[in-house]
């Protein structure tokens, strides 16, 4: 720990003092002005009379020739029958089959040539038997090695894996229905190479299919008044305003000290639009440009920030206009947010503690790095100088030598760290699974305090594929990198980022910096692969790489390289020697990340902004490296997987060289970073502020769901347990072993794992001494009976209340009549 003289300069900061405050002019707290959130669709002027009619990317009404010419030439109009079909044949303007198993695939091969999302497949068919209607894609990959048809042996077992999450219910009958999916995973037409329709669940089902209509984003937008979207260009997302010309939105609004408009403008249109905005007083006529920009290039946004200063302290009417030769062209408007330079938080969300005249940190930068165990980082022990310049970040700051993630793997993490849930409350748990909309996450706290938010995603689990655009303005998707097959994100988010916050340095800001580089495929780019690597032997490390693929077991692993202890030897190779090899490239990549965090880091000294700058270090989940049989994640509650870094950083208000050793959760990240930043905790969180822990206390600040675990470590004198949950899954979305579940927990130098769900003869809990077997090694349940028994009743205590804390499912088909079903999807809560 650190001295009591430092504690109690650290306590007269947060207390007397304040926090470190924004640059850059007036200290007033003013509301941000985001006319997503003010829009009426009655500010909406001009809209044109009629656009044309759109037509589909693809047709297929089976009951006459499609407008849509096709290449092929069937008289089933391409489509054939794949695994589970028999009898495909077009019958009185249908096309008619039989599933002689529960997985039938129809498809038909379709080359696009536009470039727009895939908003939406509608099919209009009935089927005898099954609970769900679902589609799939084939891009350019999977193929058969020799032919142009899907490998639907890969398909079929992949999808058995991850299921397709493309699925609506399906109402069984003899009624035809339309069924309106829409991808959760965006899709360009021009890379689909095979559509592909799974018509029902249920083996021996009969299936007619009246069309097949295939539903551009550009065509959907045409159908539907403008307005409000969540919009993405080059697979980076913004709230928007959709438009089309030559509309106008008029925008009404009282401006404070130096406000801007943050803008970013794109289209979907091949079309020049023009993107126009002009400016007068209330009550005034006469107008003045401010803004005219031409887009020539489509799918792509422009940072267009427009100056308003002439405006301040005044009522301003606004006019946000398109111009284009052909009326209906879209245009959108993305993030326009009216800001004002200096500006603090909002007051309103400031906590009890914080007076109005305090300051607090313009900026919280809240670091991700994936899959990085903390033991592999030289400020917690490693003989590798893996990390010198987050090392001089720890130093500077409060590191947490005992931080504990709740789950091993990002998809059920992530929703931990930026909610303050528990897996077990948040719900997160299938591959498929999306965070409730009812969950209040860490950037919706931001953004209601008007800070700018903006997330980079690296893997599909950390956006809106899992929910978890939630409260961001703009959303960077993995599917947006240059070389979306590569783990290294860091350098092209860091050079994204240092973009951003040239434009936002004078605003608060809230960033979620979600880096991949520790992630497998673990071969950094250079130097970094051979800092430890021997590449003269990196062609052999492949080859034995392409060896043990061929026998390991698990389509998913196979797909990802991983092979188990066993298979390793089956294929004839020494396994440490192979992972000696995976962890010397994962030991560079996550020298190359350190790299980018320093350039992150010396972008904001250059802005000004570093000492104003709170920094948050973590990792979602650790990596294995056969410690207990097995590579990957995911797969366990053991140490390797749920010991992770954390460290927060804030000059002047953190204190340097501050070392807690208490253990910590995943869950109080959330909490401590919103106590620091000076803003009110929205209700139910279930993990604790840290700040007194820094400071130097013995123990912080409860919540309801802890209170008997903490209750309990109080009357012994000890700190409050920390958990981890490994929770078996129905589908195979998540790493295997897919039928186990445990619960660990940390305690009082103790970790207890109980196995609720296990393979038969594997034991019911396992119990390791931490400070002697920090790797859970040695099993010492059956010699401590006694630590076993008192241990156990905190288990049972804290599932309990974690299960009944649980947030209410999304939007779900399970348990509903036909007709419950029929009048949700009429009312679009179902698609």
């Amino acid at each position: 720990m650190f001295s009591r003289d430092r504690q109690k300069a650290f306590l007269l900061v947060l207390v007397v003092l304040g926090f470190a405050g924004c640059g850059g002019g007036s200290s007033d707290s003013v509301t941000p002005i985001r006319l997503v959130d003010t829009f009426r669709p009655e500010m909406v002027k001009g809209t044109p009379d009629s656009v044309g009619e759109l037509q589909p990317l693809a047709l297929w009404d089976f009951s006459k020739p499609s407008p849509v010419k096709h290449k092929e030439a069937s008289e089933t109009l391409g489509w054939k029958a794949g695994p589970g079909v028999s009898g495909l044949a077009l019958r009185n303007g249908r096309l008619v089959g039989r599933s002689t198993g529960d997985f039938p695939i129809v498809y038909v091969a379709r080359t696009i040539e536009n470039d727009d999302l895939i908003h939406s497949v509608e099919i209009r068919m009935r089927a005898t038997k099954g609970a769900n209607v679902s589609i799939g894609s084939a891009m350019v990959r999977p193929r058969s090695p020799g032919g142009d048809e899907p490998d639907f042996n890969q398909i079929v077992g992949m999808a058995r894996q991850a299921p397709w999450p493309d699925t609506t219910p399906l109402i069984a009958g003899e009624g035809f229905q339309t069924y309106t999916i829409q991808p959760l995973r965006p899709t360009q037409a021009n890379k689909l190479r095979h559509l592909l329709i799974r018509p029902t669940d249920a083996p021996d089902a009969e299936f007619e299919i009246e069309s097949v209509r295939l539903v551009s984003r550009r065509e959907n937008l045409a159908r539907i008044p403008s307005g409000i979207g969540w919009q993405g260009l080059a697979e980076i997302y913004h709230e928007t305003l959709v438009a089309r010309s030559p509309e106008s939105i008029q925008v009404e609004a009282d401006l404070g000290t130096n406000p801007w408009l943050d803008l970013n403008v794109g289209t979907v249109e091949f079309a020049p639009v023009t993107f126009k905005i002009t400016a007068a007083p209330a009550g005034d006529s006469k107008s003045e440009p401010l803004l005219e920009r031409t887009i020539t290039k489509p799918h792509r946004w422009e940072s267009v920030p427009v100056d308003l200063s002439r405006y301040q302290g005044s009522r301003v009417r606004l006019s946000l206009s398109l111009q284009s030769a052909q009326p209906g062209t879209l245009g959108f408007w993305g993030s326009p947010v009216i800001r004002h330079k200096g500006s603090r938080p909002v007051t309103a969300q400031l906590n009890a503690s914080t007076s109005d005249e305090k300051k607090t940190p313009q900026g919280v930068v809240l670091i991700m790095a994936d899959t990085l165990r903390r033991d592999h980082l030289n400020f917690y022990g490693y003989g590798r100088e893996t990390a010198p310049f987050l090392t001089r970040l720890a130093r500077e700051g409060a590191l947490f030598k005992d931080a504990i993630s709740q789950a091993t793997w990002t998809k059920v993490s992530t929703p931990t760290i930026m909610t303050s849930l528990y897996p077990s409350a948040h719900g997160v748990r299938e591959f498929t699974d999306r965070l409730p909309a009812t969950a209040n996450t860490m950037a919706e706290v931001f953004r209601n305090a008007g800070y700018a938010t903006v997330s980079y995603s690296s893997v599909l689990f950390t956006g809106k594929f899992t929910n978890l655009h939630q409260g961001f303005e703009e959303l960077h998707e993995s599917t947006s990198v240059s070389d979306p097959e590569s783990s290294k994100t860091a350098r092209e988010y860091v050079d994204r980022l240092t973009e951003w916050l040239e434009v936002h340095k004078d605003v608060p800001f809230f960033v979620f910096l979600h880096v991949f580089d520790p992630h497998d495929p673990y071969e950094p780019y250079p130097p970094y692969n051979g800092l430890w690597a021997d590449l003269a032997k990196k062609e052999e490390h492949l080859e034995h790489l392409k060896k043990v693929r061929e026998v390991i077991k698990d389509p998913l692993m196979k797909n990802f390289g991983m092979p188990n202890r066993e298979e390793l030897i089956q294929a004839g190779l020494n396994p440490e020697e192979y992972v000696g090899y995976d962890k010397d490239w994962y030991d560079g990549s996550i020298k190359a990340l350190d790299a980018e965090i320093a350039r992150l880091y010396e972008r904001l000294r250059t802005l000004g902004l570093s000492d104003k700058t709170l920094l948050v270090f973590t990792s979602d989940h650790g990596e294995e490296f056969l410690e207990h049989g097995k590579m990957f994640h995911g797969q366990s509650a053991y140490s390797e997987l749920s010991q992770v870094p954390l460290f927060f950083h804030l000059p002047g208000v953190v204190p340097s060289k501050a070392v807690v050793s208490e253990t910590v959760e995943s869950i109080d990240i959330m909490p401590t970073t919103l106590a620091l930043a000076g803003l009110r905790e929205p209700g139910k969180l279930q993990g604790r502020n840290l700040v007194p822990l820094i400071s130097g206390q013995k123990q912080s600040s409860t919540v309801t769901l802890n209170r008997s675990l903490v209750a309990h470590a109080k009357e012994n004198g000890t700190p409050r347990p920390a958990i981890t949950e490994k929770a078996p899954t129905k589908h195979m979305g998540g790493p295997p072993p897919r039928n186990s579940g445990s619960v660990s927990l940390v305690w009082n130098g103790w970790k207890l794992i109980h196995n609720f769900e296990r393979p038969e003869g594997g034991p019911e809990f396992e119990l390791y001494k931490r400070a002697d077997d920090p790797l859970d090694q040695h099993n010492l349940a059956e010699r401590n009976p006694e630590q076993v028994k008192l241990m156990r009743p905190m288990i049972d205590a804290w599932r309990q209340r974690a299960e009944a804390a649980r947030l209410p499912k999304g939007d779900s088909g399970e348990n509903l009549s036909k007709e419950e079903l029929q009048r949700l999807r009429s009312l679009g809560y179902i698609k």
